[in-house]
């Protein structure tokens, strides 16, 4: 029987150091599920490393990350595929068509309706028309697209995006808040990291800033007024 996934990842005095600078230090944070958590702050504020971490991509100099009762490196041996993550890089083939690009990872997670499950998100992300298309062709915001439903084929439990509206227009931007609601509703834990603040007011139940590696605030800001306010006083 397949372990269920934690309702909590939790980091405990997290520090990553590159030689003798941090671009992490000390962070203690509880992620949990059916919670969209954005991730804010200036550029070099710790945000992609965080995200990294999260991802297992990388391992904290110090302190602890566990998914529930897991441990990060045992998480990374035995449950890495239960994480979704859309990042800068689309991690999409240009020379491939949209439903070949899905269809790979698709077998790269050995998922068994495979067919069905790309057909539905092709759909999902406005994209049917297009599925025969070679990506390399496709403009910043449908590669945006295609690559939210690559993150979000094998339905995973933690979903890591950075920057999702990214290349997307307002329709676009109207599918990221939809899609990123159900998700929280579903019950996933996640973690979004955006500069997109009218994105933050409507979505985001908690706004975690960083400043220069250093956790500055962890709170509900209910207002977009209020969050403005408070990332200029914290960041």
């Amino acid at each position: 029987m397949a372990e269920r996934f934690p309702p909590q990842v939790t980091l405990r005095d997290v520090s990553r150091a590159y030689g003798r600078s941090f671009a992490l230090h000390r962070i203690n944070l509880e992620l949990d599920a059916g919670c969209i958590t954005a991730i804010v702050g200036d550029n070099g504020a710790g945000k992609s490393t965080l995200l990294n971490l999260l991802a297992t991509i990388d391992q904290p100099t110090s302190g602890d990350i566990s998914y529930g009762e897991m441990p990060l490196a045992k998480f990374a041996r035995k449950a890495r595929h239960r994480i979704g993550w859309v990042s800068h890089d689309a991690l999409l083939y240009g020379e491939l068509t949209a439903r070949e690009n899905l269809a790979f990872f698709g077998r790269m997670y050995g998922i068994d309706d495979a067919q069905n499950r790309v057909f539905s998100w092709l759909e999902r992300v406005g994209l049917a028309d297009d599925a025969d298309r070679r990506v390399r062709e496709f403009s910043r915001g449908m590669k945006q697209r295609l690559s939210i439903a690559r993150a979000l084929l094998h339905n995973p439990q933690l979903l890591l995006f950075d920057e999702p509206a990214t290349g997307l227009d307002q329709q676009g931007k109207r599918f990221v808040v939809d899609l990123l609601d159900d998700l929280r509703s579903a019950g996933r834990i996640v973690v979004v990291v955006t500069h997109d603040f009218d994105l933050l007011d409507e979505l985001a139940d908690r706004i975690v800033i960083l400043r220069r590696g250093k956790l500055s605030f962890d709170g509900a800001p209910h207002q977009l007024a209020d969050l403005v306010e408070t990332y200029r006083a914290h960041a």
